[in-house]
């Protein structure tokens, strides 16, 4: 399935203020894998993931999403394919009702009322959130709002999902429930995070970024296992190898 494939091919992207973010970042993800991008603070991780949907352009190389380069011309379809959920839900829930938030997407494809509303009530019936469809966003705790920033994306159907730290700030019973969701989905995964033994738990493969450069990409458990690999950029062994 072509349009479910992520390929970067040299990819370097300087900020306004000159500073380098991403420096030659070529890797290959096709269709349904569960993919981790690891690094330190300022590593780059971000600055990929903005990349996915078009949120930043490429200073130079391609990226290719599906069937399409990413570039100003291309990017509005390339958003169909690619929901990305923000490190802060705050950055992503704006309407008065958790409905509204997780309406808001669909509504903007285009589609009628009542294809709006089907796609909403899966959509917070999968995070388990539809009993909180006419509460306003800012009441909810932390893992209800990344449940539902989570599910104001996947109304949309993407074919690719990409996150930000989606556990962060979370209590370990919202986390562990965002864990098991994750692995229930059968869309394209792209992860970046702090929280190693989660991307251990979620996905197979693992990439890891230093100074914008791809230092290292394999299985999971084998990259996450290689401790001289995680200290010579600023991470520790997940705490469920440490154990061992």
């Amino acid at each position: 399935m072509s349009h479910h494939i992520v390929r970067f091919e040299n990819v370097t992207f300087k900020y306004p203020d000159g500073t380098s973010a991403l420096n030659g970042v070529s890797f290959l993800i096709t269709h349904g894998e569960s993919v981790g991008i690891v690094g330190a603070n300022g590593s780059g991780k971000t600055t990929l993931l903005m990349h996915l949907n078009g949120y930043l352009l490429p200073t130079s190389g391609t990226i290719n999403i599906g069937d399409f380069i990413l570039n100003k011309k291309t990017r509005m379809e390339i958003r169909k394919k690619v929901g990305v959920v923000f490190q802060n839900p705050d950055d992503q829930l704006f309407m008065p009702t958790v409905y509204e938030d997780v309406a808001f997407g669909p509504i903007n494809m285009g589609l009628d009322e009542s294809s709006v509303d089907i796609k909403v009530r899966r959509a917070l019936e999968i995070v388990g959130c539809y009993d909180l469809k006419d509460k306003p966003p800012h009441h909810l705790s932390g893992g209800q709002k990344r449940a539902v920033a989570i599910a104001s994306v996947i109304a949309m159907e993407p074919d690719i999902l990409a996150m930000d730290e989606p556990s962060s700030n979370l209590d370990p019973k919202s986390r562990r429930s965002l864990i098991n969701l994750l692995k229930s989905f059968s869309h394209t995964k792209i992860i970046a995070s702090h929280d190693l033994d989660m991307i251990l738990d979620v996905c197979e493969r693992c990439i890891v970024i230093k100074d914008g450069i791809v230092v290292a990409d394999g299985p999971s458990e084998i990259v996450l296992s290689d401790q001289k690999l995680l200290e010579e950029n600023n991470l520790e062994l997940p705490l469920t190898l440490q154990r061992r």
